[in-house]
Formats: C-alpha cells, sequence, structure tokens
C-alpha cells in the first residue's frame, strides 16, 4: 500500500512497537459483535500500513500504545490521534492538565473500542464512538479516530457507497457554510484551494449522501471530537491509507450506537458507553441487559454495577465487564478490565 513520506508526528510512535500480536479469529455469529483483528502491520497508529496496529482478543480493536511526547503535542492532540479523551489520557498518567508535557515523557495511551456489528467488506462509522472501521472478508481490516458532525450539524446515517475519490480536492464552501463564517465575522470564503489551509486535508472521499464525505484535515486536535458540519475528518495520514484501500463503489454504513456489548472469541465480556450527544439514544442498564439476552450472554455473566458506572461517565473507553468464577478457596470475582 502507497503512503505518504512519514512526517516527524508519524515516526515517533516507534516505541510503540510489538504492543501485541493480532489473534485472528473466526467470524461471530449474526447476534455478536464481529471479530476485529489485524496482523501487525507496523510499529504504530501512526505508521502501520494497514491501518492501525490492533492487538484484539475478538470484540474489539486496541489502539492503545506508548506514546513518546515530542515537541508541540499536547493532551487534546494525543487523545485525538489515538482515540481517547484528554482526560483519559491525563488520569491514566496521574497528569495535571494546566501543565505542559515535557518533550520525551512517556505516555501511557489505552484506547479500546468495541467493534459495531460488521460488514462483509465496507465502511462502517459510528458517530457516537467517533470511529471508522473498514472490513474484508467480515473481519476489521483498518480502524481510525474520526470527528463527526456536531450536534447542531449532525452527520447523516445511513447506507451509503462510495461515490468519488479526489487527491487534494479544492474546498468549495457551501453556502450554509458561508453563512456561519457571516454570523461569527470570519471572511467569507466560497472556496480555499489545495494547501495547507484547506480543511479537507490531502484526500477526499466523497459518499453517495449529498456534500457527505472522509477526508483529511488540517486541524488534527479536533479528530476524536463532534466538530465537522456533517463530515467525518481523519488524521491526514490515516485518510491516504483508508483512500488507497477503497474503490468508487465501496458500500458502508453510519450507525448510532452509543452503547457497544460484545464477547470475544476467548469468553471475554466487552461494554463500551459513549456521549449521546445527538439525543437518539436513551440507553440504561436495562438496555444493555436487552442486549446481553439478544447476544446470548447470561445475564449473571456480567458486572451490572460496572456497567452502570461506564453508563454514567460514557468515556468511550472499551472495558471487561465480565464476572469470572473464582479460584476454589477465592473469594475475588474475577479479574476485569
Amino acid at each position: 500500500m502507497k503512503l505518504l513520506r512519514p512526517s516527524t508526528r508519524t515516526r515517533r510512535f516507534a516505541l510503540a512497537l510489538a504492543l501485541g500480536a493480532a489473534l485472528l479469529p473466526a467470524p461471530a455469529s449474526a447476534s455478536q459483535a464481529p471479530a476485529a483483528a489485524i496482523p501487525p502491520a507496523g510499529i504504530g497508529p501512526g505508521a502501520a500500513p494497514a491501518g492501525h496496529a490492533i492487538a484484539a482478543a475478538g470484540a474489539i480493536v486496541d489502539l492503545s500504545a506508548l506514546h513518546v511526547v515530542a515537541r508541540g503535542d499536547s493532551l487534546a492532540s494525543i487523545g485525538a490521534r489515538y482515540g481517547v479523551s484528554t482526560r483519559r489520557v491525563a488520569l491514566e498518567n496521574g497528569l495535571d492538565p494546566g501543565k505542559p508535557l515535557r518533550p520525551g515523557q512517556a505516555l501511557q495511551v489505552t484506547a479500546r473500542h468495541v467493534v459495531p456489528p460488521a460488514l462483509e467488506a465496507g465502511i462502517v462509522i459510528n458517530p457516537p464512538q467517533r470511529m471508522l472501521f473498514l472490513f474484508r472478508a467480515g473481519r476489521v481490516a483498518q480502524a481510525y479516530p474520526a470527528a463527526v458532525g456536531r450536534p447542531d450539524w449532525q452527520t447523516p446515517l445511513g447506507e451509503f457507497t462510495v461515490a468519488n475519490r479526489q487527491v487534494d480536492k479544492t474546498w468549495i464552501v457551501s453556502p450554509s457554510i458561508q453563512e456561519e463564517m457571516r454570523r461569527e465575522g470570519k471572511p467569507v470564503l466560497t472556496q480555499v484551494p489545495p494547501g495547507p489551509d484547506n480543511p479537507l486535508g490531502p484526500r477526499w472521499i466523497g459518499l453517495s449522501m449529498p456534500a457527505i464525505g472522509i477526508h483529511g484535515t488540517n486541524a488534527p486536535s479536533s479528530v476524536y471530537g463532534f466538530r465537522s458540519h456533517g463530515c467525518v475528518r481523519l488524521h491526514s495520514d490515516d485518510v491516504v491509507r483508508l483512500f488507497d484501500a477503497v474503490a468508487v463503489g465501496e458500500p458502508g454504513r453510519i450507525v448510532y450506537l452509543p452503547v457497544l456489548l460484545a464477547r470475544g472469541d476467548d469468553g471475554r465480556i466487552w461494554f463500551e458507553a459513549n456521549p449521546d450527544v445527538y439525543r437518539r439514544s436513551g440507553a440504561t442498564v436495562a438496555t444493555v441487559r436487552a442486549m446481553a439476552r439478544d447476544r446470548g450472554i447470561a445475564e449473571e455473566s456480567i458486572d451490572w454495577s460496572q456497567v452502570a458506572t461506564m453508563l454514567r461517565e460514557r468515556d468511550g473507553l472499551a472495558r471487561e465487564v465480565g464476572v469470572r468464577e473464582a479460584e476454589p478457596g477465592s473469594r475475588g470475582e474475577g479479574e476485569r478490565g
């Protein structure tokens, strides 16, 4: 697969090497979330030629890595790179969000996501997760953090196909965005040519939905946020890899799943709760119990207190919520991630 010449930002992910070999699971049944597996393909999320290097055991993609801080890094830019909230990065590393990071500082970044229902081949975008998944043969082939539409300018849902692919596309500013510029007192632009000021970045993947596309960005810290006018933004190196992997006619689906529950091929049960920013889903513990029944997961095998806590926090991190049977003579509930 062709890559852009690696940037300084990309090369600094080298210390993320060998976080774990991916396991190739058998396809999940229709009632379960699909297996997510990518063979090791690079030296970290910024450098893997077939998408982020992912270690997974069935139900999740794991973009976790040891990140070495480079000059100019911030909690926001690191969170955007891996698909995790800045608060999680700060908490995990005992950082004061008000203090600058030190170049050379090593940070552990845990970034796991439950895989939504798969396509045999195609793109699935889940705005509440702020994640894009590319499937091949029913398995995840690429997975990327994404920026999606703001609550007042939502990314549309439904089926689509890739309608066009363009390199260094000129941004033709829609009348509605021109009006927003006018209201905010900004210069009103009608078009922006290719270059560093173009918010579409180096690649445009146009969708069959009106005026909606997947593209790069000149604002990388906006990724993993609800920041766009409906389009789906990826980091520019990520969109280059996706662009090279898809063709006109590629099918896709945009779903709205703030909460996801799945059981991996190893029997571990994973749950993820994301913000319901578009206010389309009032998920409760009862909702998750129904999801468990639908997936054939015994309710008594789930730690419901942890599920309830995660529904309150909705921090977008997949965690293991299965209750393990205690060893004879022990008193613990077992390991949970």
